[in-house]
């Protein structure tokens, strides 16, 4: 017979993926943090769980290669078990006697606009790999896609009208437009493509031959090796072109729903992170007020 506590844990789990409609990956997550929190502190009832088991937990977590906000994701998980279990009359611990740990938001790293130009341009040929990758860095500055949206975009799309509808976070779908460059640049490698393969990116053999749809990995490395090429003296990752198609469409006059929108962003405090780096206003109070009196 079961325990009590993953009994009660995979009830959740169902109740994640079909009546709050997470997705598949979202389920897999939250299963293997709770799992881990139930292994390391022997839950077996819903008693169990105890503010003390949860600083324990925490500091089992500290001890290990771990980065403050993937430790921050376990507590999140057994908060919000905890307020399923209230939601189904359970008696348990209060999810707010858990506090969230404090990360600190590190700087947004993002791409200086003649680092960008150098970047698209890097790729170079008529090759069906160049094509590609030419057609992927565009693709990711014209529509601030995540790295597993941007894989998992499908070769059917309607190129001219340059809407493409998205599967994102939370099994949710919104619309992102494509440039005339990032167009352009998808239209030339889809004619190179002579493969049945319905992925929009494949990856490529060495030989040159078409394969299945492109992994996540590939484009990290492809992104990294094209930087380099460019001689961009840091290292990128595709997620800093999300965050310069962000900063760029604020920077020039986008408001900050429209782009929390087109980001796909839950929350719009998520997207207030890109306000500090793009604010012309407090730029220009600077350059008109600091320092006068050095002047005189």
């Amino acid at each position: 017979m079961k325990e009590e506590a993953r009994v009660l844990l995979e009830q959740y789990l169902d109740y994640l993926e079909i009546e709050k409609n997470r997705s598949r990956k979202t389920r897999e997550n939250y299963g293997r943090y709770l799992f881990a929190f139930f292994e390391d502190q022997n839950i077996k009832k819903i008693s169990d769980i105890t503010v003390e088991r949860v600083r324990n937990f925490r500091v089992h977590l500290s001890g290990k290669d771990l980065k403050k906000n993937t430790q921050g994701y376990y507590v999140i998980a057994i908060r919000n078990f905890l307020k399923y279990l209230i939601k189904q009359g359970y008696d348990v611990l209060p999810p707010d006697r858990i506090e969230l740990p404090r990360v600190s938001r590190r700087d947004i790293e993002v791409l200086e606009y003649r680092e960008l130009e150098r970047l698209m341009q890097a790729p170079e040929g008529n090759t069906l790999r160049a094509l590609r990758d030419r057609a992927i860095l565009e693709t990711f500055f014209s529509t601030g896609l995540r790295l597993s949206e941007l894989c998992s975009l499908k070769r059917y799309i309607d190129i001219e009208r340059g809407e493409v509808s998205v599967r994102g976070k939370g099994d949710k779908l919104r619309v992102v437009f494509l440039s005339d460059g990032a167009r352009k640049a998808i239209k030339e490698y889809l004619a190179k493509r002579t493969d049945p393969e319905e992925a929009l990116f494949i990856s490529i053999s060495k030989s040159g031959s078409a394969m299945k749809q492109i992994t996540p990995r590939s484009v990290e490395r492809l992104v990294d090796f094209y930087a380099r090429a460019a001689g961009i003296p840091k290292k990128i990752h595709p997620h800093q072109l999300r965050h310069s198609f962000a900063t760029d469409l604020l920077i020039n006059g986008a408001d900050l729903r429209s782009v929390q929108s087109l980001l796909g962003h839950a929350n719009v405090a998520t997207t207030q992170i890109y306000t500090h780096l793009t604010n012309k206003e407090l730029r220009e109070i600077h350059k008109a007020f600091h320092g006068r009196r050095r002047k005189e």
